[in-house]
């Protein structure tokens, strides 16, 4: 209330989500999408975000295993990242790109920690 009276709705303001918030909100969307099958080790998903007119865009850079269906993985992680973010944010999410940084194979690692040339 102000002056003893009832704020309106519209003179209120509106409250603005950091774009940082929104990032992480989508990196643990993005290791929830990739927990069933990502071993420990690997980095956690990063992700980047730009925020306008209550929509963002999300880019996220993951670590897979491989053989897998990188295909499947990255749809998995993107509709993870929508769902997460429209849920907790409420914004729209018109794109995620996924950046598969680094594959990680068992047959191109000797016991050591030694990459196989």
């Amino acid at each position: 209330m102000r002056g003893g009276r009832a704020v309106e709705p519209a003179e209120r303001g509106a409250t603005r989500i950091a774009d940082r918030v929104v990032a992480k909100i989508a990196s643990q969307a993005a290791r929830e999408a990739l927990v069933a099958t990502a071993p420990d080790g690997h980095e956690p998903p990063y992700a980047a975000v730009v925020v306008h007119d209550g929509s963002a865009r999300v880019r996220v850079t993951v670590e897979l295993d491989y053989p897998a269906d990188i295909g499947a993985r990255c749809r998995a992680v993107r509709e993870r990242v929508v769902e997460r973010v429209r849920g907790l944010a409420g914004m729209d999410v018109p794109e995620v790109v996924v950046t598969v940084e680094r594959l990680h194979s068992p047959h191109t690692v000797r016991g050591s920690g030694e990459r196989v040339r």
